[in-house]
């Protein structure tokens, strides 16, 4: 059967003496590997086109019983050259793209996620936003879109809201459990915004020292905690040497 559908790249290896297997988040099949013959090749049509973080249209030849699909045409859906050329925005968009694929089962269709995705790529690509401060609002909405989100605890005070309860996702007053973990307030502050009003002015926190990257921490704990076989990103080695320079 020849699809054609979006795409966006997740991974590449090389294949052979010319080619690649791609690992594409598709909207028709989900999370799938393509076969990019010639991909190496200096005048292969494919050439720039076959980049993680890239929105592709594609066309392959889908066939359920084979793990890896044939890569027939490819070519841009949306242009995000910002990612290509800021190093913090590269570094945030490949930790993202990263965290997005572990989060997918191979074949798994997921349309929100699709869209949150694509979304997610245009917004980074445009944004002044400092681009680290964007991960943790892509955590805690990528919770909600693969259905471990995060609560805020119904009838206690906003503002008086300073623990994350890693077992139920309650953020709360309380510790409730040994699995509870202290917020600062403004760690609690970033969180409740997200979920609560999704404003731009969640960005607009000041982190102190070591705030920022504790926060991302604290939610790939608790990633890990609810998505078995959730792993280090191996992409975090770049993005970690930008958390390091943010207050």
């Amino acid at each position: 059967m020849i699809s054609h559908t979006e795409a966006i790249v997740f991974r590449t290896v090389d294949y052979q003496e010319s080619s690649k297997i791609v690992t594409v988040f598709s909207r028709e099949h989900g999370k799938i590997a393509l076969m990019v013959r010639g991909a190496k090749k200096p005048k292969s049509k494919f050439s720039g086109l076959i980049e993680v973080g890239n929105m592709l249209d594609v066309v392959y030849y889908y066939k359920s019983s084979r793990s890896v699909q044939i890569l027939s045409e490819a070519s841009y859906q949306q242009k995000t050259m910002n990612l290509r050329t800021n190093f913090e925005k590269m570094a945030t968009m490949t930790s993202a793209i990263e965290l997005i694929s572990q989060l997918l089962h191979d074949n798994e269709v997921n349309e929100p996620l699709f869209d949150f995705t694509q979304k997610m790529l245009v917004w980074l690509d445009r944004t002044d936003v400092h681009p680290p401060v964007i991960f943790p609002y892509l955590q805690i909405r990528l919770a909600e879109l693969t259905g471990v989100g995060l609560q805020l605890d119904a009838g206690e005070s906003l503002e008086e809201m300073n623990y994350l309860n890693i077992e139920s996702g309650l953020v709360s007053t309380r510790n409730i459990s040994s699995h509870s973990y202290k917020l600062s307030s403004r760690q609690a502050k970033f969180i409740t915004i997200a979920l609560q009003a999704r404003s731009s002015t969640l960005f607009d926190i000041s982190f102190e020292s070591g705030e920022l990257k504790g926060l991302i921490k604290l939610l790939d704990r608790y990633f890990k905690y609810h998505v078995e076989g959730l792993k280090d990103r191996k992409s975090d080695a770049i993005f970690e040497q930008i958390l390091q320079e943010t207050p």
